[in-house]
């Protein structure tokens, strides 16, 4: 039997520069690749940082608005001061230190698909 590998999530998104603003240029991921079938068609796009992989579609059915995402992180208290410096308008997170998991920061996209940062004490 082969072995899996790891499953990326589809979040669904609507608006390409909205995704890119927040995805981009607020979480510090990168583009791997992106497709369109014509360009006036939507959107399917790749995005990492680190270990961490995410589609993001504007396809119909390709993942529901709202859809929360646990992403383990070795240092939530850093990347939660990196976010917070950059001084987004619409997104100050803080830290659950009491979540499931360990201490969680969760940051919502403009598309309402939750992000949960965990940091995992092993």
């Amino acid at each position: 039997m082969k072995a899996f590998g790891p499953a990326i999530p589809i979040l669904r998104i609507f608006d390409d520069s909205e995704a890119r603003a927040f995805y981009i240029g607020y979480l510090g991921f990168t583009v791997e690749w992106e497709h369109r079938f014509e360009p006036h068609l939507p959107l399917y796009v790749r995005i990492s940082r680190a270990q961490c992989t995410l589609d993001l579609s504007q396809h119909y059915g390709d993942g529901t608005p709202g859809t929360s995402v646990w992403i383990p992180i070795a240092d939530v208290t850093s990347f939660n001061a990196e976010l917070l410096q950059k001084n987004n308008p619409h997104s100050r997170p803080g830290i659950d230190h009491d979540a499931p998991g360990g201490p969680t920061m969760t940051v919502t996209d403009p598309f309402s698909n939750n992000l949960r940062f965990c940091q995992v004490d092993r």
